[in-house]
């Protein structure tokens, strides 16, 4: 049976064998063993057209063929705002239990809190609570699923939705102008497309040898802003199908970004 919260387990000397993962999925490469490989591109200008934007257009192109991940710097979110993001998300994991089990995902709710996945049959979980629901598009948002503590949670997290996704919306005409398509081609391709609000918390882990916090692997969606507010919570990318995985230098003030894999935009 899954637990409830990870508030206990991260107390216990021991993983529980639910969260244990194979020899070959476990962790290989420090945590705090750092590449600089991953592209930090600044998108100052970015909407200033010309060389300018065609010289931010050039970089991202090839972070996307050679990496499909980078990392964003002056793109424009206000870091009152993200740290006011960061703040609210940390007073939500540290509510008792029966708070945070008041939203509970389990059973098909679409959105909530539950550990490690909403997904259905996990063979082994990852060693994470998580927050999740569906912030665009705005008419399908479902309030009852939203957290209502900490008391600014929703104000907060509308405005930071809308924030990101007008970053997403900037990087997707960069993306369309590469492939040659009219600037606005992806947005309206992904006009009704939803963008989930999901906020990871890994509490201190027993054995974090033998567990991820999240598991290897491709998002099926169109990519995604993401921002990691601890130096303590790194990712790994590969770029040869998992045969070697590099700890990304965590930037701070930086959004990663995601596409679903290397892809070539010529």
């Amino acid at each position: 049976m899954a637990p409830s919260t990870l508030t206990a387990l991260a107390e216990e000397k021991t993983l529980q064998a639910s969260f244990v993962r194979d020899e070959d999925e476990r962790p290989k490469v420090a945590y705090n063993h750092f590449s600089n490989e991953i592209p930090v591109i600044s998108i100052a200008g970015i909407d200033d057209g010309g060389e300018k934007r065609g010289e931010i257009c050039s970089k991202i192109v090839k972070a996307c063929e050679d990496w499909g991940v980078f990392q964003i710097v002056d793109h424009g979110v206000d870091a009152k705002l993200v740290s006011e993001m960061t703040t609210l998300a940390k007073q939500f994991f540290a509510l008792p239990p029966e708070e945070k089990l008041r939203f509970d995902m389990s059973g098909g709710k679409k959105g909530g809190f539950i550990v490690s996945s909403h997904l259905q049959g996990e063979a082994v979980q990852d060693w994470r609570e998580i927050v999740t629901f569906f912030s665009y598009p705005t008419r399908t948002r479902d309030y009852s699923r939203w957290p209502d503590k900490p008391e600014a949670w929703r104000a907060v997290t509308e405005e930071y939705s809308q924030k990101l996704m007008e970053l997403a919306c900037k990087l997707l005409g960069v993306l369309s102008e590469a492939m040659g398509l009219e600037t606005e081609a992806l947005t309206k391709a992904c006009v009704d497309m939803d963008q989930k609000v999901v906020v990871n918390f890994y509490p201190k882990c027993p054995q974090p040898d033998l567990t991820l916090g999240l598991k290897r692997h491709t998002d099926p969606r169109a990519p995604s802003p993401s921002c990691s507010r601890t130096p303590l919570v790194v990712f790994e990318a590969t770029r040869d199908n998992g045969k070697s995985w590099i700890t990304v230098q965590p930037v701070e003030g930086a959004f990663s970004r995601q596409s679903w894999r290397p892809w070539s935009l010529s």
